[in-house]
């Protein structure tokens, strides 16, 4: 089953917590803080590889979690960092934040890499807290917890070469014999329902096409298959336009080709000024006289300088098509990278503070600013606790609920810490 486009749930590890530990030997029972600190959590990293050429893989795994760093031990030992989580797709697959639906990645390469989300911080050991104030800490920082996200992959196919056309005018059956590909035909509407490839050699040379099903009047705007698919054909460098001369559905060719190349520029302008190669299929069908007529009422109304006859049935003008394509291929450079704006698609937020007063009268803080502040906090620790609100004041969280009505003895709850505030 062909799938080109899914949207998967992916998180970091988090980050181990610090150890709270003090040195004990035989020969010094009371030592200082030697805890260490917790490992980094694994990142998420997508790899592409050209040994896919589909995103079925993910059909029924849709959550993807790098494993978590490890805690800190004891004699100043820091914990081991997770392994990354390396999540591999075809070459050609972007990657699209569905909250803004922009692009963050474009991975047009065997082997392109990007990290979307980075493993959490380890978090402190009681060792690192320790100064002249503090001789033995006995607190410690816990990691910091990663948030699961959802991204979309979707597959634009990289190919050389786009065939295009309507439906039975001989796609499947050229790519079977200019290439490797073996795809199914049958005399039917639609017959490919998903893009096929094929390896073409020709002179000692390869090059890569692809077979773009579904193309009807309509396509760009949701008819039919093809607006599944065109994005398939965004990536090609040239394009060759398959007509049926010989007009055996009934279809005239002169229509066909205006349709095709308005839905290609309907859908993306730059297809417009891709470069193309008409040719004209099924010739077969007809005989010389009718061929030459049917070709110069064609070549009338849509102006077209070149083209070219084949026969998939009788391979006649087969190989003058590859070394045409060949030829053509030499000369055009493949295409850049799609355009990525830059977004922080892992971008955490270190700045918002929110205050709410809760129905039964008490406080509740939260927002990115504060986050990393609870992860040292203990409770049952004196002098954590005291840094603790000291940093609320300095932050100005103290200021902001006294403007929603703080008074001595009310609760005030940060994340899972209650505490009674006292003037």
């Amino acid at each position: 089953m062909f799938l080109d486009r899914v949207k998967i749930s992916i998180k970091a590890g988090n980050g181990g917590k610090g150890s709270t530990s003090f040195l004990r030997t035989k020969l010094n029972a009371n030592g200082g803080p030697d805890g260490g600190d917790g490992g980094k959590g694994g990142d998420i990293v997508f790899v592409a590889t050209n040994s896919l050429n589909t995103l079925y893989s993910f059909r029924f795994k849709k959550k993807f979690v790098a494993e978590n760093g490890e805690d800190g031990h004891q004699k100043n030992q820091t914990g081991r960092s997770g392994k990354d989580e390396i999540i591999e797709v075809p070459t050609g697959t972007v990657l699209i934040d569905p909250q803004t639906d922009k692009i963050v990645a474009d991975l047009s390469e065997d082997g392109a890499r990007y990290v979307a989300l980075k493993g959490g911080l380890g978090g402190h050991g009681n060792a690192y807290y320790r100064s002249s104030i503090k001789q033995a800490p006995s607190f410690s920082q816990t990691g910091e917890v990663t948030t699961l996200r959802e991204i979309i992959l979707e597959l634009k196919t990289i190919a050389d070469v786009g065939l295009v056309g309507f439906p039975n005018v001989g796609k499947s059956t050229l790519l079977s014999v200019i290439s490797n590909a073996n795809p199914k035909i049958a005399n039917y509407p639609f017959t490919t329902i998903y893009p096929n490839l094929g390896v073409c050699e020709v002179l000692g040379e390869t090059f890569v096409v692809a077979d773009i099903p579904g193309l009807i009047e309509g396509a760009s705007e949701g008819l039919g298959l093809g607006h599944y698919f065109l994005k398939h054909v965004e990536r090609v460098r040239l394009i060759v336009h398959l007509v049926d001369i010989s007009e055996s559905e009934g279809r005239s060719a002169v229509q066909d080709f205006f349709v095709i190349n308005s839905e290609l520029a309907k859908y993306n302008k730059e297809l417009s000024n891709t470069k193309q190669i008409v040719v004209f299929s099924k010739c077969d069908l007809l005989d010389e006289k009718k061929l030459q007529e049917n070709i110069s009422n064609f070549v009338k109304q849509t102006k077209i300088k070149e083209y070219m006859t084949i026969s998939s049935y009788t391979r006649s003008g087969i190989e003058d098509l590859k070394r045409k394509i060949l030829e053509n291929l030499k000369k055009i450079p493949k295409k850049p990278p799609l355009a990525v704006e830059e977004v922080d698609f892992d971008k955490k937020d270190n700045s918002t503070i929110e205050v709410k007063r809760l129905a039964d009268g008490s406080f509740e803080v939260s927002g990115g600013r504060i986050e990393s502040l609870i992860r040292g906090v203990v409770l049952s620790d004196q002098t954590s606790f005291a840094y603790f609100q000291n940093r609320l004041k300095d932050m100005g969280v103290i200021d902001l609920l006294k403007e929603k009505g703080l008074k001595q003895g009310d609760t005030v709850t940060i994340k899972d810490i209650s505490f009674e505030y006292i003037e």
